[in-house]
């Protein structure tokens, strides 16, 4: 609503001071010059460029596809935990596949489960074997084929097991 009686009174303005046009659109070519400058490069190169070349690693190609990673601070004594997701399939239908992972030591990498295919995720609270989500999801109507969204909450829970502390399951669990 305010964005809309902001342009009536610049219209109305505007119309009793003809130089009023003027001044506004110098206000936002400043306001563009400002956000140039802002964001213009400011290092000299000091050296040679080195070139570098792709990666062809094919690991690297699933790299790329995370969009974001959340390191689970509040475990304990258990290994690192991350929850983290990945884009994929149909943005318009979710498309962020979300994964808890577990550090099971150098030998052996990342214990990774797969949680759910979601629009979004946040963390509501994380304990010792234990994860408190909220998701938002794209929900297909097959009688329709209308897609609507939905929030869930989730609680997900595991055991640390072996020396390494990294669960062998997890569970999901829908919550209020």
């Amino acid at each position: 609503m305010k964005p809309v009686l902001f342009a009536t009174a610049l219209l109305l303005l505007t119309a009793c001071d003809p130089a009023a046009a003027q001044r506004t659109q110098a206000v936002q070519h400043a306001d563009q010059v400002a956000e140039a400058a802002r964001h213009a490069p400011s290092l000299v190169a000091a050296g040679e460029p080195a070139p570098v070349e792709p990666e062809t690693d094919p690991q690297e190609q699933w790299s790329a596809g995370v969009v974001r990673v959340d390191y689970l601070e509040n475990q304990g004594l258990q290994p690192t935990i991350k929850l983290y997701g990945t884009a994929g399939g149909d943005p318009a239908m979710n498309g962020l596949y979300t994964y808890i992972a577990f550090f099971a030591g150098v030998a052996d990498g990342w214990r990774v489960f797969r949680i759910g295919d979601v629009l979004e995720y946040r963390i509501i609270a994380d304990a010792p074997g234990r994860l408190d989500l909220e998701v938002q999801e794209s929900v297909l109507n097959p009688a329709n084929d209308e897609i609507t969204s939905r929030t869930r909450r989730l609680i997900v829970t595991w055991t640390p097991a072996g020396p390494d502390g990294a669960p062998e399951a997890i569970s999901v669990t829908p919550a209020r």
